[in-house]
């Protein structure tokens, strides 16, 4: 969300305040905070200073791909209530996969959300306020559970987040902008953020240029924009269909965010379009198919679709938390000085996945926090900041309840497909999976005879078989789902 005197058809600011007083507003919120570290944050699991927790094994489906929409700006009562004016949201993608009703955001305005998302790091007056001067994060000292004390939205390279933490692991990761290449936009058609120091040139959206940079998490830290990383991976969501024609292509985590009018920020929008939850309806019918159709997601594949935040000024403003939220060291309330609260409010979210039944509520309470935690926890990273707060729940067996994720081992051939009774025979059994970790390790068993398969997916084994008739052919692994195949024996 970003609050300008400026602003046109930009929802929930029907109070509109000037760039003034949001300026005044984080002074005000200041008082001294940014000198203070928070006792009530999980020391005890963050691990001293900046280091990041070890995250344990999640006893939950492996998600090879994921894939994370984020909208704004909306109170999921309206989002996913009886009237919503987003029915692919609220009912068609739910049937077809998980609704999680009790999903909070961490904080007011927009930017602090989306910096929650990717590194654990609570808001600070700045972030809050939308970052329109982008301004170094000083003095970053950091503290005992995983924060750092400061002020600013730019973060310094100590300060890492998913990102960096997934190069580290050999894993890749990307971040869709949609219209950061737009014609209007400025020549560099990647990593696209303002000089240090500079006014955010995008914090209003134009007829030819809807990109907004502090819907981009990725560009606020020193650690990904001083890097080719950034011009690699963070690019427009023009590029994600050539990206999906192949698991090869597909990073192992992918952000997508779409333009000011897309993502529902803007209502109307500049370019006609009637924006809200509508436009936002309308994007998710045109990109969530082409996720779900690709081969990355249908091999242990996860997309989460949510929101920055509920309302933030207005008779529907919503601060409420969960899950424990604390209020860190660099603000008085992480609701903002708009709606003073705990929290940035209950926004809701829906899940998608082969790992998912259809139909799944989980009513678990979760965050923005919660859903880092089970990022780092699926590929093995590190917990950063709050993402390693005691007690933190993270996307486990009520919402990825398909432990097969409906992947079969699948018994391709068996060789000979006829024995002879009596005889001593020399079977070869080939598995052809539709998930790639169903190949090797695939238990084989014909009569009394087992064998495991190779790497290749062949397993090979000895039996004498009896009785005359069908015979099957059982293979299985766990994780996978069982598959059989019949042979016969003749007299």
């Amino acid at each position: 969300m970003v609050v300008s005197s400026a602003a046109v058809g930009v929802k929930g600011t029907a109070a509109v305040l000037a760039v003034a007083g949001l300026v005044a507003g984080a002074l005000a919120l200041s008082g001294g905070a940014a000198g203070e570290s928070s006792p009530r944050a999980g020391a005890a699991t963050s691990g001293a200073g900046p280091a990041a927790a070890r995250a344990s094994a999640p006893s939950v489906p492996k998600i090879k791909h994921y894939f994370v929409i984020i909208l704004e700006n909306e109170n999921a009562d309206d989002t996913f209530g009886a009237d919503s004016k987003a029915p692919y949201l609220a009912k068609t993608l739910p049937a077809r996969g998980a609704f999680i009703p009790n999903y909070f955001a961490t904080g007011h305005l927009s930017l602090d959300n989306y910096i929650s998302m990717v590194s654990g790091q609570g808001p600070n007056n700045v972030t809050q306020a939308d970052c329109g001067i982008y301004t170094e994060f000083a003095p970053a000292t950091p503290t005992s559970d995983g924060q750092y004390i400061g002020q600013g939205c730019v973060y310094p390279s100590a300060v890492k987040n998913v990102a960096n933490q997934l190069e580290s692991k050999g894993l890749r990761w990307k971040g869709y902008m949609e219209d950061m290449a737009s014609p209007g936009s400025d020549p560099s058609p990647t990593c696209r953020h303002p000089e240090v120091g500079a006014t955010d040139t995008t914090q209003q959206a134009e007829v030819n240029d809807q990109y907004a940079a502090r819907h981009n998490p990725f560009v606020y830290f020193h650690s990904i924009i001083d890097t080719p990383s950034c011009a690699k991976n963070d690019v427009d969501l023009n590029r994600l269909p050539r990206d999906l024609r192949s698991p090869a292509r597909t990073a192992d985590y992918n952000f997508i965010s779409p333009d000011l009018c897309s993502d529902g920020h803007d209502e109307p929008c500049v370019d006609g379009r009637p924006g809200g939850l509508v436009s936002a309806n309308d994007f998710l019918k045109t990109w969530v198919p082409r996720i779900l159709t690709s081969r990355a997601y249908r091999d242990h594949g996860m997309l989460l679709i949510t929101f920055d935040e509920a309302e933030a000024s207005g008779a529907e403003a919503d601060s409420s938390a969960c899950c424990g939220e604390v209020t860190g060291p660099n603000t008085s309330s992480n609701g903002f000085f708009t709606h003073p609260g705990p929290g940035g409010g209950r926004i809701g979210a829906v899940a998608l996945s082969p790992c998912t039944r259809p139909g799944t509520t989980d009513q678990t309470p979760y965050n923005h926090y919660s859903q880092l935690r089970f990022v780092e926890q699926n590929f093995g990273l590190g917990l950063l900041g709050y993402a390693a707060a005691p007690g933190l729940s993270s996307f486990g067996r009520k919402l990825l309840n398909v432990p097969g994720c409906g992947q079969s081992v699948g018994v391709a051939s068996v060789r000979p497909a006829v024995a002879r009774r009596g005889v001593r025979t020399r079977f070869t059994v080939r598995v052809r999976p539709t998930y790639s970790d169903c190949l090797a390790g695939v238990r084989v068993r014909i009569g009394r005879a087992r064998a495991r398969t190779n790497r290749r997916g062949i397993a090979r084994l000895r039996t004498t078989l009896g009785t005359p008739g069908r015979k099957l052919v059982r293979a299985n692994k766990r994780g996978c789902k069982p598959s059989t195949l019949r042979i016969r024996v003749k007299r």
